[in-house]
């Protein structure tokens, strides 16, 4: 049986994507995994939980800005690189499949430096830079949308292969009616859910809360709040989470209209289930522009509505909510459109991708 190395991380973003690749190739092709991550932060605990083996590496951060520890994170980088070469070594692994993240350049360089074949996929439009970094030894690039090709340097285009993003197959056989009974919904009023990742964004619950008291009277709010914002009180038609982890794809299902960042993993695990988004990305001197990129592609898609930042207060936020529900051929529409972008089973495609591929070997 072969073996075949994962590794990124850094947030569930990059990790869950590659649990659902994984998830897919057992259907596929008999084979083992394993993991090697960041040996700090939340990686270890979302992979060990579902039963994959992990390794932990030194992670530096890669900064696009002048900092101290940049200086200092080289040396993180080239211990987590003697690491990873010593794993790999070991584990002997047939392919090492990438899901990007800072965490994932010494795994890649190390397979590189090994002859061990590299798979990378990149979930955003345009390339984030452990993407970059890694594009020089990857065999193979995917990516999650087709414009993102035409962003690579021409030398590394003729590699790369359009997917889409991997969603967990828990997702495709969600269950609404579960979503409903685990927060308790018992009436007929149609249910926003509200996704501020799993610490948190202070501006989207800032405005869930501004606009609760008219958005209660005609949807029902399920609100992840994020632990660092845990200080929601349950009201009528409001359910608020810290965190909703198993549970999630169930309660995405039951959901009507999403408001969110538009992260991957939101925008792709929406449309995955066809639901028509309100999206406001993350934006400003602290982000390289992903979140906007992400959310212009499905804005322009008619999956859904950006609140750009003159926009983004309760009213407004209220307004748009309400305009998507109550014209039925809109939502209908936006609905449509969803579906359609979220179509593509990325996980699948990639899983057979690495089938043909070892079985050449």
């Amino acid at each position: 049986m072969k073996k075949i190395a994962f590794t990124g991380g850094g947030t569930g973003g990059h990790i869950y994507p590659g649990l659902a690749v994984i998830s897919r190739l057992h259907d596929v092709f008999p084979c083992s995994v394993f993991w090697i991550g960041s040996k700090d932060g939340m990686d270890r605990s979302i992979v060990e939980s579902a039963g994959i083996s992990f390794y932990g590496i030194p992670a530096g951060k890669l900064r696009r800005y002048v900092s101290f520890r940049n200086f200092l994170d080289i040396f993180k980088i080239l211990a987590g690189f003697l690491k990873a070469r010593q794993i790999l070594k070991k584990e002997k692994p047939a392919l090492l499949f990438s899901k990007g993240g800072f965490v994932s350049v010494p795994p890649c360089m190390a397979a590189r430096s090994l002859g061990i074949p590299v798979f990378s996929h990149e979930s955003d439009v345009s390339p984030g830079l452990a993407t970059k970094l890694n594009l020089g030894v990857s065999d193979v690039v995917f990516t999650a949308y087709e414009e993102t090709i035409s962003m690579l340097p021409e030398k590394y285009r003729s590699k790369a292969q359009a997917a889409g993003n991997p969603v967990r197959k828990e997702f495709h056989a969600a269950d609404a009616a579960k979503g409903r009974a685990f927060a308790g919904i018992t009436n007929n009023l149609p249910i926003v859910l509200v996704l501020g990742g799993s610490q948190g964004a202070l501006e989207i619950n800032e405005l869930i809360r501004g606009a609760l008291p008219r958005l209660t009277k005609d949807f029902n709010v399920i609100h992840q709040c994020g632990v660092n914002h845990g200080d929601a009180v349950s009201r009528e038609h409001y359910f608020p989470y810290q965190y909703i982890k198993d549970e999630m794809p169930d309660v995405l299902a039951a959901a009507d209209i999403i408001v969110g960042r538009s992260g991957a993993g939101t925008v792709w695990e929406s449309s995955a289930l066809g639901k028509p988004m309100v999206l406001i990305p993350l934006s400003g001197s602290g982000t390289r522009g992903d979140q906007v990129e992400n959310a212009r592609i499905f804005e322009k898609a008619g999956a859904a509505v950006v609140l750009n930042n003159e926009d983004r207060n309760p009213a407004k936020l209220y307004e748009v909510i309400s305009s998507i529900w109550d014209d039925k051929e809109k939502y209908a529409v936006m609905k449509q459109a969803s579906e359609n972008m979220g179509k593509k089973d990325a996980a699948l495609f990639i899983s057979e991708y690495i089938k043909l591929c070892l079985e050449k070997q």
